[in-house]
């Protein structure tokens, strides 16, 4: 199999390509090979794992891309803002409870990291066999380029359902923030009333604020592809490229992820800005333009339906919040999401590779009791029937001809 840079989403794929599109036979003497569900259930372990490892710093980088404004909003005083991932920990820990507080929502998280992973593997899963049915039954392989567009559609497709828990999640992440700008408005809520309230607040296409930035920031993975291969070129000797060292690959791919995330976490912001708002993105501001509309007898569609509360794309919000609070706002936070990505990039591998173990002595354990696994006879039979064939094989090859 080409090698392909490691993502928390296609990891679950990964080493099914390796094993299960390889050209040796998919049932050896050690019994059958393992599902490709087994797979995913390794990957979205994995991911699960290190999404709670990883917990309290993703709470933190959302209190960063949010604070500026619900200060503007709330007036809250400078002493609480946080100045950095440093600052956010020490104040959340000294006035929400301890370590407790890092982990509000993760059960939500949790299980909407879990999900992603699943309906991404169905989505990736049926969205690949279409494309390699298409090019024809020699092909086991596709284009680069069409690997990544089948995982951008994927992960579309995933997003598209997991995105109402990420609203419910960034408001739990946000919980004591928003209490302070509305009293008992979110602190200490359960999931059902957060969703009422989102339902109230905004509709039922408040559940999906975001999304439009969750396509972007599904680009992520292929942004990540570009800067290995390119970041690869420059570092490594040139036979070094084709098969780089574990650590080599690991560093050069933590570099990349970071550089994308980068790239791509003014969307990021904006997503955790949608999710958190108690109103529409246009709404904001349409009251003051209302009268002087009616002086100008502005009477057409598009003005009514952006007083309604018709949402920009995530492209105006993002010019809005660098015309407004300056090209800075839209970084703020960005050091804890690169920690973020870096760490979680190293727990889901080494994590993902236990779990893997785990689940294939499962996997034959079950086969054993229902009879499936090959037992020593047949293992051996199988032995000296190989062994006999290539004999055979050799006395023909020796035969004068």
């Amino acid at each position: 199999m080409a090698q392909t840079v490691y993502n928390s989403q296609l990891d679950a794929f990964d080493l099914y390509h390796q094993i299960q599109e390889t050209h040796e036979p998919k049932f050896s003497l050690g019994g059958p090979a393992l599902p490709a569900l087994g797979h995913a259930v390794a990957g979205s372990t994995g991911a699960a794992i290190s999404n709670i490892l990883t917990y309290p710093l993703a709470l933190i980088v959302t209190r960063l891309q949010i604070q500026r404004a619900l200060r503007k909003e709330a007036g809250h005083t400078a002493d609480e803002a946080y100045r950095s991932v440093q600052d956010a920990a020490s104040k959340i820990y000294d006035h929400e409870g301890g370590i407790s507080a890092f982990y509000a929502g993760i059960a939500s998280d949790t299980a909407k990291t879990i999900a992603d992973s699943f309906l991404f593997f169905l989505a990736y899963n049926f969205l690949r066999r279409t494309r390699l049915q298409a090019r024809g039954k020699s092909s086991k392989y596709l284009p680069v380029t069409e690997e990544l567009g089948v995982g951008f559609l994927a992960g579309a497709f995933s997003k598209f359902w997991t995105t109402p828990i990420a609203n419910i999640v960034t408001r739990q992440q946000a919980a004591s923030m928003l209490s302070r700008k509305q009293p008992q408005r979110d602190a200490g809520a359960s999931i059902r009333a957060i969703a009422l309230r989102i339902r109230s607040e905004k509709g039922l296409q408040g559940f999906w604020s975001g999304y439009s930035a969750s396509l972007v920031l599904t680009l992520n993975p292929s942004l990540t592809f570009l800067l290995f291969e390119t970041l690869k070129r420059f570092l490594l000797s040139r036979h070094k490229r084709s098969d780089p060292p574990p650590q080599a690959t690991f560093l050069i791919a933590a570099i990349s992820k970071a550089i994308a995330s980068t790239i791509t976490y003014p969307f990021s912001l904006a997503k955790a800005r949608a999710q958190t708002s108690s109103r529409s993105a246009n709404t904001k501001g349409s009251e003051k333009t209302v009268e002087s509309e009616k002086m100008q007898g502005t009477t057409d569609s598009d003005s009514s339906k952006n007083r309604s509360g018709v949402p920009n794309n995530v492209f105006s919000t993002i010019l809005q919040i660098a015309t407004t609070e300056g090209p800075s706002a839209l970084y703020e936070g960005l050091g804890g999401e690169v920690s973020k990505g870096f760490f979680s990039h190293g727990f889901t591998m080494i994590v993902k590779q236990y779990v893997h173990r785990i689940i294939i002595r499962l996997y034959f354990v079950i086969l054993k009791l229902l009879n499936r696994f090959p037992n020593p006879e047949t293992t051996l039979e199988g032995v000296k029937e190989k062994a006999e064939n290539v004999v055979t094989a050799a006395q023909r090859s020796l035969r004068p001809s």
